[in-house]
């Protein structure tokens, strides 16, 4: 419960209008209320990039490479990328179950609406974010900056 409460807190939105489209984006996929084209796309927007940015931060010892989410009448899938993800599922999938429900209670989905899902990076090589996750690693560890370069360049 305490690890649920310090994830809600990472999801927190930026402004007071975020937040307002934010709702507003999640009671149009309730079905409850029109929202212009503009107001949707700049919704959805602020709703990927905080979405992203929120799992950047948890998943990033994870090899976190990305997120791609699919919005379907019964429910929104999210499709996390990442190069271990056997780490992200958690053990016998708590992890993956945490991070669920920490999005649909930040975000204001309906109970059983939202899934997440963790996918396998095939080729690690040819994602720049897991190449950019692996050379951030290597530097906070304290490797010397040409020596951590140069690992990553001969894995590509």
């Amino acid at each position: 419960q305490a690890c649920c409460s310090s994830l809600l807190a990472l999801a927190e939105p930026r402004s007071a209008r975020a937040r307002r489209d934010l709702s507003e984006l999640a009671s149009m996929a309730a079905g409850q209320a029109q929202i212009s084209k503009k107001r949707k796309f700049v919704a959805d927007g602020v709703f990927y990039a905080e979405l992203n940015e929120f799992l950047m931060r948890t998943l990033s010892e994870d090899g976190y490479a990305g997120v791609e989410v699919r919005v379907t009448p019964i429910r929104t899938e999210i499709i996390i990328r990442a190069t271990r993800t056997r780490e992200v599922l958690g053990e016998k999938g708590r992890r993956i179950r945490e991070l669920t429900a920490v999005v649909q209670k930040r975000y204001g989905f309906p109970e059983n609406s939202v899934e997440l899902f963790a996918e396998r990076v095939e080729n690690r090589a040819s994602c720049a974010m897991a190449q950019c996750e692996s050379l951030r690693y290597k530097l906070l560890g304290g490797l010397a900056a040409r020596r951590a370069c140069y690992g990553v360049i001969r894995f590509i």
